[in-house]
């Protein structure tokens, strides 16, 4: 029985897991948003607000320990020069999860979750126009 354990196993090994979580966390830091199934975007969520955290300590372990997790120095300089600073003001609350809609093929809820806006509220609406930008590579989202 599965009484008090947390997380998805997403069907994957444990580090095929850690490896997936990285690579979604270091892509929506590096793009501010991603589009990814629902139950890794719910996954990937808690992730990005620890780190996010992370970059607003900004002391040297702290960034070691993004670094160690992100496996990338250069997303890791993102995000403690960039990311965290303009969260600095806000207690939390740094991503939000949209549904976008099906996804062709399977017909898989397909999220997108992504940074919030520093300025709002975190309980404001979508921002306009701001899931309308498409992704490198992909069509535009409707």
């Amino acid at each position: 029985m599965r009484h008090q354990k947390t997380g998805r196993k997403l069907g994957r090994d444990s580090a095929h897991r850690k490896a997936l979580y990285a690579n979604l966390c270091a892509a929506l830091i590096e793009h501010g948003r991603i589009q990814t199934t629902e139950a890794k975007a719910k996954e990937v969520r808690a992730i990005a607000e620890k780190m996010i955290t992370l970059g607003k300590r900004g002391d040297v372990h702290a960034h070691r320990q993004a670094v160690a997790f992100l496996r990338s120095k250069p997303i890791a300089h993102l995000l403690f020069s960039e990311v965290a600073p303009r969260y600095a003001d806000r207690p939390g609350g740094y991503t939000r999860i949209v549904k976008i809609g099906p996804r062709q093929g399977d017909a898989a809820s397909f999220p997108a979750p992504f940074l919030s806006q520093p300025t709002q509220p975190a309980c404001s609406p979508v921002p306009s126009g701001y899931l309308s930008a498409p992704l490198p590579g992909r069509p535009p989202v409707r």
